[in-house]
């Protein structure tokens, strides 16, 4: 896996801080740059990959405390930290701008190996901290996501598709039977069958907006953007048939006689006519009378579907 550098925006109006910033950390870092403040949240309002922001604090346009409040009240880039490196020297300043969220705050002029030290240390620690939030977010057996990641992910796509207009399905799939499975075949089979119903999820998700998570127990869950109702229900078709495909035995089942699964769907072209907690509720309806009807089966609110 080829290492991939981080990446430094610089904010000052300065030419000269820029090119020395620039100069001195061009070897270890990727630099972008910017002279104004406008410039800065341009290029971080756009999709970036911004691991540290050095930022000055005087500037024509926008000021750097005013940048980093942008900056902290946008949660898409909110969690990018700020080191100032300003002229300015008072306490209160330094107070001010820690208090605003940033991680640190330094005066000109500045040592450079210091600077160099400092930034080393926040970025080894940035880094641990995102593997280690991407390891809370995925699910240690099936190595899919979790519960909590389908929550933010979840609340993060809902807003979007309401603000975008578009229509959204959600599928909750539950596997038949699967305590019966596990007193069956045992717990160490019963492992092995999540794992491979969560692949099989997984190879059906093609798209980047296709998202599998798996909710707890024997149940996962499924984020899905479809153009219309039966595209949504084609492709809950396609991951029954997925599952079913595996031809894991289950001999305890009372529907098939390998492993299935009940799907839950919800779909609507207007979601702005419903809450988070309503589209959750009426899937999560949808996955019961699923397996109210028999299991092994799709419901899709109304409609008992193939």
């Amino acid at each position: 896996m080829e290492f991939k550098k981080p990446t430094i925006l610089v904010v000052d109006d300065m030419t000269t801080t820029l090119l020395l910033l620039h100069d001195l950390l061009k070897d270890t870092y990727e630099v972008k740059i910017a002279k104004s403040g406008t410039k800065a949240l341009e290029i971080l309002e756009s999709p970036n990959d911004i691991d540290l922001i050095l930022l000055d604090i005087e500037m024509p346009d926008i000021n750097g405390y005013d940048v980093c409040k942008r900056i902290k009240n946008n949660e898409t880039i909110t969690h990018i930290p700020i080191i100032f490196i300003t002229g300015r020297t008072s306490q209160a300043d330094e107070e001010y701008g820690l208090n605003l969220g940033a991680i640190d705050y330094i005066t000109k002029p500045f040592n450079n190996a210091i600077v160099k030290l400092r930034i080393k240390n926040y970025l080894n620690l940035k880094i641990k901290n995102d593997m280690l939030e991407k390891l809370s977010m995925y699910d240690g057996l099936t190595n899919i996501r979790n519960r909590r990641y389908f929550d933010e992910t979840f609340e993060k796509t809902f807003n979007e598709i309401k603000r975008d207009k578009k229509s959204l399905a959600v599928l909750m799939i539950d596997i038949d039977f699967f305590k019966q499975y596990n007193d069956s075949y045992g717990h160490l089979k019963g492992d092995y069958a999540l794992e491979s119903v969560a692949k099989a999820m997984k190879k059906c998700c093609t798209r980047s907006t296709d998202i599998s998570f798996r909710l707890g127990g024997e149940e996962f869950g499924l984020i899905y953007i479809a153009s219309n109702q039966k595209e949504a229900l084609v492709f809950a078709k396609k991951i029954q048939d997925e599952i079913h495909n595996l031809k894991i035995e289950h001999k305890s089942s009372k529907v098939s006689s390998y492993l299935s699964v009940s799907i839950g769907l919800f779909f609507s072209e207007n979601i702005r006519d419903f809450s988070k907690d309503d589209i959750y509720q009426r899937c999560d309806d949808a996955l019961y009378f699923a397996k109210k009807a028999g299991r092994n089966n799709i419901y899709s609110i109304d409609t008992l579907s193939f």
